[in-house]
């Protein structure tokens, strides 16, 4: 064969083909490629729209439980600045019997606090709940030297002088614990210290309730480092295996993030030191309420790579498939296609140069010239069509699941502010709501007044009758409340047998008539063990130099500590000091 007989036996063999059979290679080529290429370009856009929201929703779990936590933390600082707030009851010194039945009282209601002591400014220990530590010398330990001067909060750390006193834990694990103290102060004096221990266990009750419902399903976790980056909490307290792994904070969150508090989700793609897997992991800061609880920590949540971009890749295996076939079936009509030239070809050849090119609003026409080019046209906008709609779908799919995340949020935010089994509102709920008519008042000028209301030996009913009688009990007095009190006035259930009622646009003598009318009706209501049930009431009103709501709420408990001493079944008031 010559030279020129090799260079012109392909182009001869290609002539020797029909027009229809050129055409039908050319074009059908030509589909079939326009067609893998869209397919593989909305499969990479539905791919990276899943990882992003796989990422947020991540995210949006570290930076709820980054929330809850640093609320929980003031609300425990706060308690300790009530406590040591209230001048009455450490007039008969830090001994007196009504310091030990408060502080024994405190602990039932917070079940997560180990120990809570008094301690004199020397450091000697002189009221404690089962009076563990009292007599002993404490003045070394952190949260007395440091709670001699302000509020502190300490970071986790193990049990010292009570991990002989206390019983061991199920799981077998060293207690834990955290420190809030505060100086008690007795005009303008400091005459000692009080602390709380509280139990580590109620991080993990807090941050586990978060958790999406399907978060086991989709191996969603949570863990908290401290400030130096060392783990201090893993899913069910297991954290030693973390600890012998050598595992410590995956990544330091962007600075700018931390310094300005404008927390975006930036989740990454991180190896974990506990098995060696990839993991899709955010890392949230704590957003501290006060500098006392800044403990500097981070909440880190983790998924592993496999589930968290297992939806991504099912919907671009998807859309694959459907391009794929949709090119092919394009690509067989392309064969019936090839009659002649025509301007609809052009067309036809113009509108997939646009998809091409990314132009949303391109379509491929419909044509009418001719039988093939007509069902060739047709064909290929039907192909189109399904890919955009299942575009659609995909993000109709991801809208669905962000409105089913802002419910569960939803959900989450209202069991954060009710107590369960009265249906009112709880402390959280109360202090927001008490916040707002502070201001109302404020601003306005107008009363606002309240009423801080205890059961009288509720203690005996839940001994006698048992906790479930009890529990009856205080829905039964919380029933009788409501049904007096207007719409306008917020009561909540405090803790125990404790409530409160905030009454807007109301004196103190107003207050102390609605005080006594509820006290009478208490007196006559009908009980689920048929034994008459009292209250006493502390009443006091707003002060021209209240600016916050603390003094409001410390006279009340003050009145109502009077109520309960002039024998209980009573009303105390307690009007405010008179202006400077």
């Amino acid at each position: 064969m010559t030279p020129s007989r090799l260079q012109f036996a392909g182009p001869d063999r290609w002539q020797r083909l029909g027009l229809r059979t050129q055409l039908a290679l050319v074009f059908g080529s030509l589909v079939l490629l326009l067609g893998i290429l869209m397919s593989l370009g909305f499969a990479e856009l539905l791919r990276v729209r899943t990882e992003r929201e796989a990422g947020a929703s991540l995210h949006s779990v570290a930076t709820n439980a980054s929330r809850l936590l640093a609320d929980d933390l003031h609300s425990k600082a706060r308690t300790v600045q009530v406590l040591v707030s209230s001048t009455s009851l450490w007039e008969k010194g830090l001994a007196a019997p009504g310091v030990t039945a408060l502080l024994s009282r405190l602990r039932a209601v917070q079940p997560h606090s180990t120990w809570i002591g008094v301690a004199d400014t020397k450091g000697t220990v002189l009221s404690a709940t089962n009076d563990l530590l009292v007599g002993s010398d404490v003045s070394s330990r952190p949260w007395f030297k440091n709670g001699l001067n302000s509020i502190y909060v300490g970071d986790m750390h193990p049990v010292v002088r009570l991990a002989d006193l206390l019983p061991p834990l199920p799981n077998g694990e060293p207690y834990r614990v955290m420190d809030f103290s505060a100086p008690i102060q007795l005009r303008g004096k400091t005459i000692g210290v009080l602390g709380i221990q509280s139990s580590w266990a109620w991080t993990g009750e807090a941050v586990e309730m978060l958790l999406p419902s399907n978060a086991q399903e989709q191996q969603i976790s949570l863990f908290i480092f401290d400030k130096n980056g060392q783990m201090i909490y893993a899913p069910g307290g297991q954290i030693k295996p973390f600890i012998d792994a050598g595992q410590e904070l995956p990544f330091a969150p962007r600075m700018a993030e931390v310094d300005s508090q404008q927390l975006r989700p930036s989740p990454r793609i991180v190896q974990w030191k506990d098995g060696g897997k990839e993991f899709l992991t955010t890392i949230v800061p704590l957003q501290p309420r006060s500098a006392a609880t800044d403990l500097g920590w981070y909440i880190v949540a983790r998924q592993p790579l496999q589930t968290a971009y297992a939806q991504a890749r099912q919907a671009m295996y998807q859309v694959l498939a459907t391009g794929l076939v949709a090119a092919v079936l394009a690509a067989v009509m392309a064969w019936w296609a090839a009659r002649h030239l025509s301007q609809d070809i052009k067309r036809l050849a113009s509108a997939a140069r646009a998809i091409h090119d990314g132009d949303q609003g391109a379509e491929i026409p419909l044509t009418h010239s001719s039988r093939e080019i007509s069902h060739l046209s047709r064909m290929l906008h039907s192909s189109i069509a399904k890919l955009k709609a299942s575009h659609n779908a995909m993000e109709a799919q991801v809208a669905e699941r962000t409105l089913q995340l802002q419910k569960a949020n939803a959900e989450l935010e209202l069991l954060a502010h009710s107590d369960p089994l009265t249906g009112l509102l709880n402390r959280r709920g109360f202090d927001a709501r008490m916040l707002y008519a502070l201001a109302l008042a404020k601003r306005g000028n107008r009363p606002l007044s309240l009423l801080a209301m205890d059961i009288d030996h509720f203690k005996s009913v839940n001994d006698v009758f048992g906790h479930e009688v009890g529990d009856m009990v205080l829905q039964c007095v919380a029933q009788v409340l409501k049904s007096r009190l207007r719409v306008s006035d917020v009561l909540a259930r405090m803790g125990g047998e404790e409530f409160i009622a905030l009454l807007p646009d109301t004196s103190l003598d107003t207050a102390m008539e609605l005080a006594e009318e509820l006290r009478t009706r208490m007196e006559s209501a009908p009980m689920p063990h048929g034994q008459q049930v009292t209250l006493s009431i502390g009443v006091s009103c707003l002060s021209d130099t209240d600016m916050e709501a603390s003094g409001l709420l410390r006279r009340s408990d003050e009145a109502l500590y009077n109520a309960k001493a002039a024998g209980r079944n009573n009303v105390q008031p307690l009007p405010p000091p008179p202006p400077v």
